[in-house]
């Protein structure tokens, strides 16, 4: 049996960690240590109830498409809950210069007994990241 383990951090490689910081930060993350890992730059970001670490990759490659590739194992996406995917969304958008990129507009699904409204957009270096808001009528029809 393991004795006290807890969740710690999730770490996401960037080509530019200055870009992914205004990205992570606009969704909610603050930056709250800099520091480097090898000869790299990397950050912990903390906020929504977790922490991730930014760690900037020299001579990056694409990340694969984890969100197209439906033979793709591994990493996924990152899901963060939201109280209103719609007004999520245009309020993000706001934050940025250039468009964020929409993988799955705003959707309905039914996951287990429940409906959901999900959207999937993407990161600077590719990276899927879900918004998902729980609808109020838990297994009926949504509104």
């Amino acid at each position: 049996m393991f004795n006290s383990v807890q969740y710690h951090h999730i770490a996401i490689r960037t080509g530019n960690i200055h870009r992914a910081i205004e990205f992570y930060t606009a969704l909610g993350f603050q930056v709250s240590e800099r520091f480097t890992a090898g000869i790299t730059l990397a950050c912990w970001l903390e906020g929504l109830g977790m922490r991730l670490e930014l760690m900037q990759v020299p001579l990056p490659r694409p990340a694969p498409d984890a969100f197209g590739d439906e033979h793709y194992v591994g990493y996924y996406h990152l899901s963060l809950q939201v109280t209103d995917v719609e007004l999520f969304l245009a309020e993000l958008s706001k934050k940025f210069s250039e468009p964020i990129t929409v993988l799955l507009p705003p959707t309905v699904q039914v996951i287990g007994q429940k409906n959901y409204r999900v959207a999937f957009i993407q990161d600077y270096d590719g990276l899927p990241i879900e918004l998902i808001e729980t609808l109020d009528n838990p297994g009926g029809e949504p509104h």
